[in-house]
């Protein structure tokens, strides 16, 4: 008799297998018979998705201005600047999140110096621009929110040494940079320029005024991060000023908290911070944190000058929260 050479299959393997098969290609079958009748594919779940995952264009305002001057949106040069910068803001939406949270900190201390200064309000948002509302250092070895230069910081009137740096000072550096836009605009008599300059320096704007024989920021071909920097100001003052139009929903907890404080201050030298910190019933981490001037663990002060140090007052005093001895009061 002649044996047969193929494979055989066990059965064990066969059955479980083959009715799954069999049983999907049924329902496959079911579906596209249904599809068949009702149309194609479910149109209503389809919507539902475009809805929540889709990404629609940005909307630009047809009347727009910065700092009370007009932003000539009709122009498609300009439309199309801002249409960049809006949807960068808008889609970048962990960035933009952080800088939403992070406003409701900052700007309440921001828009006063500036209204005290008579700067329009809107320059508060050229701190975002410059850095995020954060101490960062660029590699240029620009500092702090308003990213200023060692020479200009001084010119302002800044204290920047080894142990100290008011760079990083928020309040300080703020009035140093009023007092920029101030000099600026008695040379322009332009707040969009005044702004412009603060990026690329006046020389730097200077020149391409006398070169390029134009005297509008938005006629102007800059280097491009000036280019950018008035449009990115614009951008971000959209989504802050309306975020829920732009996809951001958040509640009034979500967002950072201003840090209560007081102030002490001392003419003194400081030979340990963190011991000064204990005093006051904090830790070295969150006086640096309201106090990141300072910048080395100790405070030489051989002029004998007088500094405020900002103490956090009960309930921010550590990072876990209240320290024991307040949680037992």
């Amino acid at each position: 008799m002649k044996k047969n050479r193929g494979i055989r299959i066990s059965s064990s393997f066969i059955s479980p297998v083959l009715v799954y098969f069999i049983a999907l290609l049924i329902v496959a079958g079911i579906v596209l018979v249904i599809q068949s009748f009702t149309g194609s594919t479910d149109e209503s779940a389809d919507k539902n998705r475009k809805v929540l995952y889709g990404v629609k264009a940005v909307k630009i305002p047809e009347n727009l201005e910065f700092a009370g001057e007009k932003v000539p949106v009709e122009n498609f040069d300009t439309r199309e600047r801002l249409d960049m910068e809006l949807l960068i803001n808008t889609y970048w939406h962990s960035q933009t999140f952080l800088i939403i949270k992070k406003a409701n900190r900052y700007f309440p201390v921001i828009e006063e110096i500036l209204k005290r200064n008579n700067i329009p309000d809107d320059f508060k948002y050229l701190a975002i621009a410059e850095s995020g509302l954060s101490n960062v250092v660029s590699p240029k070895r620009a500092v702090g929110f308003w990213q200023l230069m060692e020479e200009t910081a001084k010119e302002h009137g800044l204290e920047v040494s080894k142990e100290v740096d008011e760079r990083y000072h928020l309040e300080k550096s703020t009035e140093a940079a009023c007092s920029f836009f101030k000099e600026s605009y008695k040379k322009y008599n332009n707040w969009t320029l005044s702004a412009a300059s603060f990026n690329a320096g006046a020389r730097g704007i200077d020149r391409q005024i006398e070169r390029q024989k134009q005297g509008n920021y938005y006629d102007l071909l800059l280097y491009e991060e000036t280019a950018r920097y008035i449009f990115r100001a614009l951008a971000l003052k959209l989504v802050l000023s309306s975020p829920a139009e732009y996809g951001f929903h958040f509640d009034e907890s979500d967002l950072y908290p201003e840090i209560p404080y007081y102030t002490v201050e001392i003419d003194t030298a400081i030979t340990d911070i963190a011991k000064f910190a204990e005093l006051h019933s904090t830790n070295y981490k969150i006086l640096k944190n309201l106090n990141p001037w300072l910048r080395e663990n100790y405070l030489s002060n051989k002029n004998r000058k007088v500094y405020t140090i900002k103490i956090p007052e009960k309930g921010y005093r550590n990072n876990s929260g209240l320290l024991k001895s307040e949680n037992n009061m």
